[in-house]
């Protein structure tokens, strides 16, 4: 499961899917962790996207006129970096620039991984033309893809290193997966639908992302038999925060969460010498945890 809920206006009568003729409502102003993310070693960025360059092809991209006001940091990605599909490659730009970097995304190895990566090829045909949207899209299961921006705001805020070992709860298309994959050492993913963790491993195996592996079943306790994890990213909302997963955390470990009914709250927690640390982002809409996160009712296990 991944992914804010796409809303119903999305959609016509018949049916079909019907983009957004306006932007979504604006990112409420929030505070956010204010710790530096410590610059990459620029040399390992090709190691980095090894897993992704079956389907991407070195290219340097002709230098894009920026809209006035963009902040020039934005597009300040390593020359290393700037390995792009081509197909496409303007409309990855023009998304980076003015949807992911303009909201205040810095960290210049995920901007470089979201200009790289081919976000059409995890949607349906049908909707192909609407991939690089400012929104959140349907992929079937009564499941969506994230809107651009949320996908690259917890990738930054996990602060991955290439050694790190991240587990996901919600697979979904596996787009957001192989943003994590290209900037993580490997990542295990677990889906609750067995028909779209099957349709994710094909895709995944198609497009060369190899330090995957897709679990299917319930995230919910997550992955006991892999843990400790040193970062967690759940895609999926649940009402009240799963214990099971802080215990399998590392020491100063991060776990992103969105929480809560109709629209949560994005929560950013890190393990601190024993304690949780928690910080509010931004209010978000995830599709709910299914499975045994259903079960709790808000004090115990009960009706």
């Amino acid at each position: 499961m991944e992914g804010e809920r796409a809303h119903l206006s999305h959609y016509r009568s018949d049916g079909t899917y019907r983009p957004a003729t306006c932007l979504r409502e604006e990112i409420i102003k929030h505070t956010r962790e204010t710790a530096d993310v410590p610059d990459r070693l620029k040399a390992g960025l090709d190691k980095a996207l090894g897993p992704l360059k079956t389907w991407v092809q070195a290219k340097l991209p002709a230098k894009s006129s920026l809209q006035k006001g963009i902040p020039p940091e934005a597009t300040d990605i390593p020359v290393e970096a700037k390995v792009i599909e081509p197909a496409r490659a303007n409309e990855r730009e023009s998304m980076v620039v003015t949807q992911i970097a303009s909201r205040g995304i810095r960290n210049p190895d995920v901007l470089a991984v979201m200009k790289a990566i081919p976000r059409h090829e995890f949607v349906p045909q049908e909707i192909r033309d609407h991939a690089y949207e400012d929104s959140a899209l349907p992929i079937g299961f009564e499941q969506t893809i994230s809107q651009p921006y949320i996908v690259a705001l917890m990738t930054e805020v996990l602060q991955l290193t290439k050694e790190s070992r991240v587990l996901e709860i919600g697979t979904g298309c596996g787009y957001q997966t192989s943003v994590l994959a290209a900037l993580s050492k490997k990542v295990y993913s677990i889906e609750i639908v067995a028909a779209l963790a099957n349709e994710t491993r094909h895709r995944l195996a198609r497009l060369g992302v190899e330090n995957v592996e897709i679990r299917t079943g319930d995230g919910y306790r997550g992955w006991l038999e892999e843990a400790p994890f040193d970062r967690i990213i759940v895609t999926a909302a649940p009402d009240h925060l799963p214990e099971h997963l802080f215990e399998q955390l590392v020491e100063g470990g991060r776990l992103i969460i969105p929480i809560g009914k109709g629209t949560q709250d994005l929560m950013i927690f890190k393990l601190n010498e024993g304690r949780m640390e928690a910080n509010r982002l931004i209010p978000v809409r995830f599709v709910p945890m299914t499975g045994e996160a259903m079960g709790w009712n808000g004090d115990r296990w009960g009706n």
